[in-house]
Formats: C-alpha cells, sequence, structure tokens
C-alpha cells in the first residue's frame, strides 16, 4: 500500500528526518511510537504533501507520490486526521464533513455520513451544533470521520489520544480496530505506545529523525528497550 525509501525532510538548513525506510501492506494498522521531537508528525506530512521531502522516494500503491500536491494525495486515497484536529470550530459538525467530501458529489456522499454517524452517534446528535461546542474527545472523532469522508485506501492518524481521558482513548482506539474491518489501511503516530501496539499489526520506533527498531507489535512490546524507553515497564 505504501512504501517509503530513504525519506529526508528538512526545515531550512536543518534535517530532521534522516533515511527513513517503512513499508505499510495493504489492510494493516502499523504505528510509529517515540518521544516528542522524534520527527513523527513530519513523517506524516511528508506522507501527505504537506511538508516536502528533501530525499528519498515515497510510493502509493505502486505509483510515485513525490511531488504529488497534497489535494491530489487524498484524491489517490491518501489522507491525513492532523494532530491538534484542526476541526473548522465556526461550523457545524455536518459542515465540517461535508467538507471531507468535497472530492465527491454522488449519491454515496449521504451513505458516508450516515456511516460516520453510526460509527460516531454522538455526531450524528450534534450534527447541526457548531463544532467549536464538542468536547475534545468529541472534536477528535469528528476528526476521524470527517478524513473518511475522503473515502481513503489508507489514513494516516497524528495522535488521535491526545488530551483524552482513558476512557475516551479506548473509545478511539476501538474505532481504530474497526476501520481496519471496513478495509482502511492505517498509519497511525502515537504517544500512547502501549495502547497503539496493542492494536497494532507492526510498529517502527523513531529517534532523533531516524527509524531505529521496528518488528511485529508483540515483539516490541516484548522488547526491553522499548519497554523501558516507552512502555513505562
Amino acid at each position: 500500500m505504501l512504501t517509503v525509501r530513504g525519506l529526508c525532510s528538512r526545515y531550512g538548513r536543518i534535517e530532521v528526518l534522516h533515511d527513513i525506510d517503512l513499508t505499510i501492506n495493504q489492510g494493516e494498522i502499523v504505528t510509529v511510537v517515540g518521544a516528542n521531537g522524534a520527527g513523527k508528525t513530519t513523517l506524516l506530512k511528508c506522507l501527505s504533501g504537506i511538508q516536502p521531502a528533501s530525499a528519498g522516494t515515497i510510493e502509493f500503491r505502486g505509483e510515485p507520490l513525490n511531488g504529488v500536491p497534497a489535494h491530489k494525495r487524498i484524491a489517490r486515497g491518501l489522507a491525513q486526521s492532523p494532530e491538534g484536529r484542526q476541526i473548522f470550530t465556526n461550523l457545524t459538525v455536518a459542515e465540517n464533513l461535508r467538507l471531507g467530501a468535497y472530492l465527491f458529489s454522488d449519491a454515496r456522499v449521504r451513505a458516508d455520513m450516515d456511516q460516520a454517524y453510526e460509527m460516531f452517534p454522538v455526531l450524528q446528535e450534534k450534527r447541526e451544533i457548531t463544532a467549536g461546542q464538542l468536547s475534545g474527545g468529541q472534536q477528535q472523532m469528528l476528526a476521524i470521520a470527517r478524513a473518511l469522508m475522503g473515502r481513503p485506501q489508507c489514513l494516516l492518524l497524528d495522535e488521535p489520544s491526545m488530551g483524552l481521558a482513558p476512557l475516551l482513548v479506548q473509545q478511539i482506539f476501538n474505532v481504530i480496530k474497526g476501520l481496519k474491518a471496513l478495509g482502511v489501511t492505517v498509519l497511525l503516530v502515537e504517544q500512547n505506545a502501549y495502547g497503539a501496539l496493542k492494536i497494532a499489526d507492526r510498529g517502527y520506533v523513531m529517534e532523533v529523525g531516524r527509524i531505529t527498531m521496528s518488528g511485529t507489535s508483540s515483539e516490541l512490546i516484548a522488547d526491553e528497550r522499548v519497554r523501558e524507553a516507552y512502555l513505562g515497564i
């Protein structure tokens, strides 16, 4: 589904991603864990086209993405739910969802909205209120639902549990597991390393802009270095 080879990226003269290699197969949930400042968000921005790559290649479903602008990556089936939600707070919940489907004008849009409401019933209850009135957890649900309105084949999720109460974190993780059942491939960046690895098939550990470790989720959970540094075990 997604193949990254030798990916580098810079902010001015400072290189923040160094020779990143990763692969995501169709139907997988893959997580990238690491400390603040490791480069995880920059990696997702490079994949979605918001941040330019300075070297390396990105292929999505066998086709190169280098040089393809962000809006065309969405049209190809690669969508991102960004860190900090970044919803349109002055628009209603329903209007936010419709904007997520801006690429489409067919009859399926209504069905897509119904599916979003089925996945997040609270959004249906609050569909006519402005998104700024939602709680933090509800805004995160809206950010994910809005991304899904673009009918992605691969969804990039950036810190979906940030700032949420434990019960809401579990709810969000359950939704991510449900996306796999719907056939959506997921790349999850998450500071809640243990929770992310528990729902993922595989994982990568990122430190100061480099991938330093990879393996199945069970392998990473069992690794003493990962347990000490990221899992608090």
